[in-house]
């Protein structure tokens, strides 16, 4: 009945209390078998447990240093799983070939696909920014230290001759804002913008030369 309070004996008490790591539904199997206690389902003897403060040991989790069962080893395609699984060699329905640009939607750069070895994935291509890869293709690489600087203000703009290597101390001279006394340089007019690169890398190099 619903509500009714199950009493267990001092037997059945100690019976448990000298198991109490096994697994609990294991432990109800034997106690029900040992004293016949039919009317003790799985969730009675569970409550039992937790309110006498008996604990298996198990929490769950991975023990620092356990090595998973099946770590290494490949998993078994069954059923659909079999016709549905990525196979070696295989690109997924959306994977975009060398050739292929996007928006950045974070900085508004421009990505482009190229032919080349990805490091890090180990596929054929990989994503670079396109103005930099333009860059370099006719440049070289960019020096250490030194970043892009878009001129006109539009990052779509990936022409190499819309882009000049600084220092990137200075890009942060560029940036203005209402705490400067001038402003940014991508939200100033097209007259302005060689005006404030210059003035930009002129107080870079006078604080640099300060410097002890």
């Amino acid at each position: 009945m619903k509500g009714r309070q199950i009493r267990y004996s001092e037997a059945e008490l100690a019976f448990c209390a000298a198991r109490p790591t096994l697994p609990r539904r294991q432990l109800h199997a034997a106690f029900v078998l040992e004293f016949g206690r039919d009317d003790i389902s799985l969730e009675n003897f569970k409550a039992m447990c937790t309110r006498q403060g008996w604990k298996t040991g198990r929490t769950g989790c991975f023990v620092k240093g356990l090595v998973p069962h099946n770590k290494g080893k490949p998993h078994p395609a069954r059923g659909r799983a079999a016709h549905t699984q990525f196979k070696k060699g295989a690109l997924p329905h959306n994977a975009k070939g060398a050739g292929h640009e996007r928006i950045d939607s974070k900085d508004g750069y421009v990505i482009l696909i190229v032919d080349e070895p990805n490091p890090w994935s180990g596929a054929t291509t990989k994503p670079v920014h396109k103005h930099r890869w333009l860059w370099e293709q006719k440049n070289g690489p960019l020096p250490k230290g030194m970043a892009l600087k878009c001129l006109d203000g539009d990052k779509t703009n990936t022409d190499p001759s819309n882009w000049e290597p600084v220092r990137r101390a200075v890009l942060a001279r560029l940036n203005g804002g209402r705490h400067k006394k001038r402003m940014a340089y991508d939200a100033a007019p097209a007259q302005l913008k060689p005006a404030l690169m210059a003035i930009a890398k002129i107080e870079q190099a006078i604080s640099e030369k300060a410097a002890p």
